[in-house]
């Protein structure tokens, strides 16, 4: 950090008053103005901090002032950071992320300055090393002391806490040998110190197919200059490996590169894979880590230091040094949408960065999204297509079983079917997954007496069981409560019954029809973090699993060769609601989940329980027949002027005072603009009225995609007063309409 430097006379104070724009993380539209720091060259890009009011803010100069603050009242900036600057492409990119989702230029900033502690130098901290007089004769050497001494014989100085870990002995035990005259304390400056990936590590055979693909994304990669392609590849075709070699080609030009998944829990396979092929591991940027983490991660690419960098959507915003190469994998994952905040999809942001600095984006999935098929038949993106299953796996059977026809036994919901294909793969000694996307024991409790359903106080959603925890629990605004006894309403002990399946209802079933089966679950419940997630992996891969139950956390990623059944107990509920992307969704989901079966030598089964066997997406699932689903997708969103052929844009009113969110709301409707082009429709309450607390109403925009819908909304908006007390949301592109 550098200090701002005081100076006087006439020639200073000119100096001083010159005038900067900073850009600060807070929900304001534009920079303010402050006075630069005498005798101190201040740049657009340096990371300041300046006074707001009676505190002082971290900010970022946005340019040269522009007059937004009277002289009288320009305030000089504190101090300037001893730290590389926001790259002039990250800025055009906040300017453009907010132009387009209509957030103040503020917020966007704030999702960019992800770790503040990473503005400072890394401090120096005390070390130890062997002492250069040696290990006193008289040293009584234990066990644990030959570990931590064996560890700096071989190794660089260490800090105490690391040496002890690694030793796995107390802290007390390294600063013995300090005090025996064995070490000796020394600073050290904590710099990357981890091996960078290697890209001239020889990677796996790959086919025919999969080295054409290759080659072809290498070549962008060396190349430069935006370009934007697909690859599509069916589920195991090795996607993934095919990519890396586009990601050695950008490390062999010196440049950095951007990997973004969709869910912490894709990340361990990957990076075991990543490690296996360049030879050390690739920084992680996600919400898990530690704070010191996020400061050490952020510093090394804003210095260049990293190399390459996975990381969930938020990694989008990293002040990349060098940036040579994006890849978005499973691109059509909705993971990739935040709902919250600032309202953005980062596959179609992360176009966007790639081309503000002109370089290659690769788009990665097994069931492409819509917009991104349409995107590749218009010619703005390039196409790479992998057919077939990599080596000797080919794609699983997939078998439709008629729930009207073949029901379960009564409170039962596996299926006849997928009971006897479960026990003949158990005799096989193969592993089987059954997929439920609904978390708990159960999605709804009613009063059998009453009829009453436990519904959440702050949300419009019922409160879901969840047996093992002995909770009812809202998913959307994480009230719980412990399971009560008699009816809230009625009073009636024992009277309350759980409906309808969730995954540890499965689970318990399952226990019952096969209670020497080895059964893991996999939800986002049972797994907390990367770590949890990456542990089951490992007990599926080493076959100390027998059957895996879960949700869509285990759905893609995965690679399991001894995995030869999946079954879905309800392959209807992703249709249910009537979401224009509902079919999409779940052809996507359902078409990853079965691509979890036969991926070794064996051969994989998938059996969908559906009361529905004759809707187009159960019959496109099973003859593999995605291209004629997409067809027909694309077709009924043509005619019906829906996205990607058409524009959508949600207005979400929301408050804790339902009389407020509503005046609010007719007065949008009323003043709504409507022409030959453009429909408005709404406002009406959102499907989740009530959300954590707050009454929810949309209005939603429908236009042409020739029509700009940013301009009509800022005039709308500008017509209709905001009571502080009432929020309005813009969700341009909305996937969510909840």
């Amino acid at each position: 950090m550098e200090p701002a430097h005081s100076s006087s006379g006439p020639a200073a104070a000119a100096e001083a008053r010159r005038r900067v724009s900073v850009l600060l993380p807070l929900p304001l539209p534009e920079p303010y103005d402050y006075a630069a720091p005498v005798g101190q060259d201040v740049a657009p890009g340096d990371y300041v901090e300046v006074p707001l009011g009676p505190r002082r803010v971290v900010g970022v100069v946005w340019g040269e002032g522009e007059g937004s603050v009277a002289e009288a009242r320009l305030r000089p900036v504190a101090r300037r950071f001893d730290s590389p600057p926001m790259p002039e492409i990250q800025r055009r990119f906040v300017d453009w992320v907010a132009a387009y989702t209509m957030a103040p230029r503020g917020a966007v900033l704030k999702m960019a300055l992800g770790a503040l502690g990473g503005l400072e130098p890394p401090k120096a901290q005390l070390a130890y090393r062997l002492a250069e007089t040696g290990v006193p004769p008289d040293l009584r050497p234990t066990p644990a002391r030959r570990r931590v001494l064996a560890l700096l014989a071989d190794g660089p100085p260490r800090p105490a806490a690391e040496l002890a870990a690694e030793a796995g002995c107390g802290v007390s035990v390294v600063r013995g040998l300090a005090e025996a005259g064995a070490l000796e304390p020394m600073m050290l400056t904590p710099r990357a110190g981890r091996p960078r990936p290697d890209w001239r590590l020889p990677g796996p055979v790959l086919s025919e197919d999969q080295r054409a693909a290759a080659e072809d994304m290498a070549a962008k990669a060396r190349e430069g200059g935006y370009s934007a392609t697909l690859l599509d590849g069916v589920t195991g075709s090795g996607k993934t490996e095919v990519y890396f070699e586009a990601v050695a080609a950008a490390l062999e030009t010196g440049r950095q590169v951007l990997v973004l998944l969709p869910e912490i829990a894709l990340s361990a396979q990957w990076l075991h894979r990543f490690e296996r092929r360049f030879g050390a591991p690739p920084h992680v940027w996600h919400s898990e880590l530690t704070g010191a983490e996020r400061r050490r991660t952020w510093r090394e690419i804003a210095e260049g230091e990293a190399r390459i960098v996975v990381g969930a959507r938020s990694a989008l915003f990293l002040p990349f040094a060098e940036l040579g190469l994006i890849v978005v994998d499973e691109e059509h994952e909705g993971a990739f949408k935040q709902e919250e905040g600032v309202i953005y999809h980062a596959r179609d942001m992360a176009v966007v960065r790639a081309h503000l600095g002109r370089i290659p984006i690769l788009l990665v999935s097994a069931t492409p999204s819509l917009e991104t098929v349409v995107n590749c038949d218009t010619g703005r993106y390039a196409r790479l297509h992998l057919p077939a299953r990599h080596g000797e796996a080919r794609l699983p059977e997939i078998a439709l079983i008629d729930m009207r026809r073949e029901k379960p036994e009564r409170n039962r919901f596996i299926a006849p079917a997928v009971k006897d294909a479960l026990a003949r793969t158990f005799e096989q000694g193969e592993q089987a997954m059954l997929f439920l996307n609904r978390r708990g024991y159960a999605p709804l409790t009613l009063c059998r007496a009453c009829g009453f359903r436990l519904q959440c106080p702050n949300c419009t959603a019922w409160l879901v069981e969840h047996r093992l925890a002995g909770r009812l629990q809202c998913h959307h605004c994480d009230f719980s409560a412990a399971i009560p006894q008699a009816c809230p309403s009625c009073g009636v002990e024992g009277s309350l019954a759980a409906c309808g399946p969730g995954v540890e209802r499965v689970a318990e079933e399952v226990a019952q029809l096969f209670p020497e089966a080895r059964v893991g679950m996999m939800t986002s419940d049972t797994l907390i973090g990367p770590h949890a997630v990456e542990e089951m992996v490992r007990q599926v891969a080493e076959h100390r699993v027998d059957l895996l139950i879960g949700t869509q956390v285990m759905a893609k990623g995965h690679h399991f060769p001894m995995l030869t059944l999946v079954g879905v107990v309800d392959a209807d509920l992703g249709l249910q609601g009537g979401d224009l992307r509902a079919a999409e969704r779940t052809f996507q989901l359902l078409s990853q989940v079965a691509g979890r079966a036969g991926r070794g030598e064996r051969p994989g089964t998938v059996l969908l329980q559906t009361f529905s066997p004759e809707n187009p997406v159960m019959q496109a699932l099973q003859r593999y027949d995605r291209d004629a689903f997409l067809e027909r997708e694309a077709h009924d969103r043509l005619e019906a002027g829906m996205p990607p052929f058409g524009r959508l844009a949600a207005l979400i009113v929301s408050g804790e005072e339902m009389e407020q969110v509503d005046a609010v709301a007719r007065r949008l409707g009323r003043t709504a603009p409507r022409s030959a082009e453009v429909q408005v429709l709404g406002p009406a309450p959102a499907p989740f009225a009530l959300l954590r607390g707050r009454h929810r109403r949309r209005l939603l925009l429908k236009a042409p995609r020739s029509v700009q819908v940013q301009p009509l909304i800022a005039a709308w908006l500008a017509e209709v007063p905001i009571p502080g007390s009432v929020r309005v949301q813009v969700d341009i592109d909305p996937y969510s309409f909840l």
